[in-house]
């Protein structure tokens, strides 16, 4: 506008990424007259269910942390602001495709992509070493590696099948081109049961019914003992992964390999994804450019 402002606009974000303050504290210190306020409120569901209390009372943050997968969800709010208004399409060539096109609706653009979670295959060096395994390279040798690890100590799994996480599945899915979700003209399109996503979900049932897999809840205490104490010799994860074994299986320091995923066919380099954030504008900010 044309209204010159009396000292620095204010700006209030919500965000739970480690290291955010870093940028925040770099953006604020490059740009003297915005001051950006950062809060944790919480992370993921905690932090949502704060912003959708704000959305209905209309005193949202001026900016806020959403993850991918959450953002139809608060677009069906009618509480994002579309920042393409505001010359945000000019940021369309700093992102790969598949990012950009997560944010986007038609012409409208509802977020800014902040980190994306390609997929990777953490492993225990020690017990891959104890028991003469070999680092699977495919899916493959990673069942073969199962089932040796888990003939040679009765204890040992090689990972974890959580039953209650579909990032990680849809992530794995992902890898293998399945596609869950569409859009056909003006409807959805779900198809869970393409081929791709059978072939996952085949193999996976393989390994429970061998028992060759724990199958206990992620991200609870049993699961952080399991990855602390070597029960699971691997965590396949997104790579934000490493801040999650660093945080919660401390003694387990030093002991963690990352290569890539595993793979359906030897010699290629497909991924999936699970996972990541992006940073939503709200329609109540006094100052949305």
């Amino acid at each position: 506008g044309g209204t010159a402002s009396s000292g620095p606009v204010n700006l209030t974000f919500w965000s739970w990424v480690p290291g955010i303050d870093k940028s925040v504290a770099a953006f604020n210190k490059s740009h003297p007259n915005i001051h950006v306020t950062l809060n944790n409120v919480g992370s993921g569901p905690t932090e949502y269910d704060k912003l959708y209390t704000a959305i209905k009372a209309n005193n949202e943050p001026d900016l806020g942390q959403v993850e991918y997968q959450l953002l139809p969800t608060f677009e069906t709010t009618n509480s994002l602001i579309d920042m393409s208004q505001y010359g945000a399409s000019d940021a369309k060539a700093n992102f790969v495709p598949w990012t950009w096109s997560q944010v986007t609706l038609g012409n409208a653009v509802y977020a800014i992509p902040e980190d994306t979670g390609p997929m990777a295959l953490f492993y225990r060096q020690d017990i891959f070493t104890k028991y003469h395994l070999p680092v699977p390279t495919t899916w493959a040798q990673y069942a073969d590696d199962a089932a040796k690890l888990h003939a040679a100590n009765a204890n040992e799994y090689i990972t974890d099948f959580p039953p209650k996480e579909p990032g990680w599945f849809t992530g794995l899915m992902w890898q293998a081109g399945g596609h869950m979700f569409g859009i056909n003209g003006q409807s959805w399109k779900v198809a869970v049961n393409n081929a791709a996503s059978l072939q996952v979900a085949s193999y996976w049932q393989d390994m429970v019914s061998k028992k060759l897999v724990k199958t206990d809840t992620d991200f609870a205490n049993g699961w952080y003992q399991n990855l602390q104490n070597g029960t699971v010799a691997t965590w396949i994860t997104a790579v934000w992964g490493a801040a999650t074994i660093a945080t919660n299986a401390p003694k387990s320091s030093g002991d963690w390999r990352v290569a890539p995923i595993p793979q359906w066919q030897a010699g290629q380099t497909v991924n999936g994804n699970w996972g990541g954030s992006t940073t939503v504008t709200f329609k109540s900010t006094k100052h949305p450019k």
